[in-house]
């Protein structure tokens, strides 16, 4: 089973690359330009087939993939033009834009010149550049749209499951009551597993939350109770207990005050258990947990470098990592890994990897289009301050401008390229040495 976890996520990156790649092939084509490769990983190629124009095929290391577009920048420019570039381009970097626009000039055709990328209107190259974070979206969209409408969110039903023969303190261990333990009003109100709520103190109850809120607002009065048993409703009296109960907030996390005290307060007890089951919801589901996990990959990326430094700190240290901070591809698949071998029931841990794998290409979506060359958000950066120049010299009846020279910022390209390979080797290396622990 940890193997077929494993291999659930390298499949599903796979297609999820395969996609991203589609979302800019499909336009690229529509719009007539010329495309000679569209590759699934990179290093040694596996295999290929060239259908008509285009290399399909599939590379060695599943870490991304790409389409080489012709003219993805101008080309090189003239002589003359080229000594004023030279002269504004001495140094170290010289070289390495000379070799950008070499390898740059080596896909265009001169039989294709007019089916290059950057003569494309500047929104046709926007659209082409964000087909691929946005096939992203799209899968996670209807991964998430399967996984909670199709399957369900786990929730208490109405059918009870268990009654508690006591009331034990809060914070209390025991699993046994004692002989001064006072009964549960449940129990004593006559309330048996597999009733179920029909109502409860006149409301009708659909889901046991709320049922439950209704009971822990009422401590200490008798309310009446109609529970549905072998067909017929049946009411009952209960009086529930006035309890202390730890706090929570919103999102069920435990409530603390400025000392880390737990913080109680007093609700209203029953003493029964719902049995759980998955519960459907409405198809704008998909597109809400798409839109928090995005809100909360914004929110990672934009606290990267100290995300980084806590994960380098636990690598040094041996300390437990942040569960939520970032992953390499290994730590998705360990994790993947250990919830496919959990032991729990088979739909529990399929709906757990749908997350996952939702969770991933919304990471995908979000990362690519940081404005910085060479991700996906870099070239519509380059093609809107083309769009812009070209509307500022219409506005000022000016001559239209070149097109913007992208090669230019080869030098911080290969910049953000190592930052990018650095963070990698330090996320391998911790999910290597000091992997992500999955709560048990």
């Amino acid at each position: 089973m940890y193997v077929g976890g494993l291999l659930f996520v390298l499949v599903g990156l796979g297609v999820s690359i395969a996609l991203h790649e589609l979302g800019h092939l499909v336009p690229a084509k529509l719009f007539g330009v010329h495309v000679g490769q569209y590759m699934i990983g990179f290093g040694p190629r596996l295999f290929s087939k060239r259908i008509g124009e285009t290399e399909y095929g599939v590379k060695a290391l599943p870490i991304g993939g790409f389409i080489s577009m012709s003219g993805m920048y101008p080309p090189s420019p003239g002589e003359g033009d080229n000594a004023g570039a030279d002269s504004r381009s001495r140094g170290a970097f010289r070289s390495l834009i000379q070799d950008a626009r070499a390898a740059n000039d080596e896909t265009i055709d001169p039989q294709r010149a007019c089916r290059v990328f950057y003569l494309l209107p500047v929104w046709k190259r926007v659209v082409v550049m964000f087909g691929g974070p946005f096939m992203n979206l799209v899968l996670a969209v209807v991964i998430f749209t399967i996984l909670l409408s199709g399957i369900g969110v786990q929730q208490g039903t109405t059918t009870i499951a268990s009654v508690s023969e006591c009331v034990l303190p809060a914070g209390s261990t025991r699993t046994a009551c004692a002989a001064d333990d006072p009964a549960a009003p449940a129990a004593e109100a006559g309330v048996k597993p597999g009733d179920v709520l029909v109502s409860v103190d006149g409301t009708p109850v659909s889901t046991f939350a709320q049922a439950s809120a209704i009971i822990q607002a009422s401590p200490g009065r008798t309310i009446p109770l109609v529970v549905r048993r072998d067909g017929a409703d049946v009411t009952l009296s209960l009086t529930p207990v006035a309890a202390q109960r730890q706090a929570v907030d919103a999102n069920g996390r435990a409530v603390v005050d400025d000392k880390g005290n737990a913080v109680l307060h007093t609700v209203g007890y029953a003493g029964v258990g719902a049995q759980l089951a998955y519960v459907p919801q409405p198809l704008t589901a998909g597109v809400e947990q798409a839109g928090q996990n995005t809100g909360a990959v914004v929110s990672l990326i934009a606290n990267l470098p100290v995300r980084l430094w806590d994960v380098g700190v636990s690598l040094v240290t041996g300390t437990p990592r942040d569960p939520n901070g970032p992953l390499s591809v290994v730590g998705v698949g360990r994790i993947a890994g250990e919830v496919a071998a959990a032991q729990a029931p088979l739909l529990n841990r399929f709906a757990v990897l749908l997350s996952l794998l939702g969770s991933l290409n919304i990471a995908l979506f979000v990362f690519n289009l940081i404005p910085l060359l060479p991700l996906d958000g870099g070239h519509i950066v380059v093609a809107l301050w083309d769009g812009l120049k070209r509307l500022w010299a219409r506005l000022f009846r000016r001559p239209p401008p070149k097109p913007v020279d992208a090669t230019r910022l080869v030098p911080l390209t290969i910049v953000v390229a190592g930052v990018l390979i650095a963070m990698g080797a330090l996320l391998l290396v911790a999910d290597l040495f000091n992997p992500v622990k999955l709560p048990t």
